[in-house]
């Protein structure tokens, strides 16, 4: 059965828990694991990876990387306001489900 997440890739979001915990920086999704429920967040959650040199990169090093954080520790920010806000789903007129912010009940596209 398919995990419903409340959390796409290009949402904004605010990391709520972790070593990345911040309360006034918001970060994009760059993509979502759905299976082990795990997403990676634009400038969150930084680790320093060790390269061999390659034809990507010739010199090879250590490069900082983004590296994915469980759902949990994510709070999507509301589209009006631009705070944390928790999401709900309902049916739009269509009958479509669609998420929606708690805080400002405001639709999330």
């Amino acid at each position: 059965m398919a995990v419903k997440l409340h959390i796409k890739k290009g949402d904004m979001v605010y990391v709520i828990a972790g070593d990345s915990k911040s309360t006034e920086k918001t970060g994009r999704v760059l993509s979502v694991d759905v299976k082990n429920q795990r997403a990676v967040v634009e400038g969150f959650n930084m680790i320093k990876k060790h390269t061999k040199p390659n034809a990507k990169n010739p010199q090879g090093g250590i490069i900082e990387q983004e590296a994915p954080i469980h759902i949990s520790n994510l709070q999507l920010a509301d589209p009006k306001s631009g705070k944390p806000t928790r999401v709900g789903r309902k049916a739009d007129s269509n009958g479509k489900l669609v998420r929606y912010a708690k805080k400002s009940g405001e639709e999330i596209k």
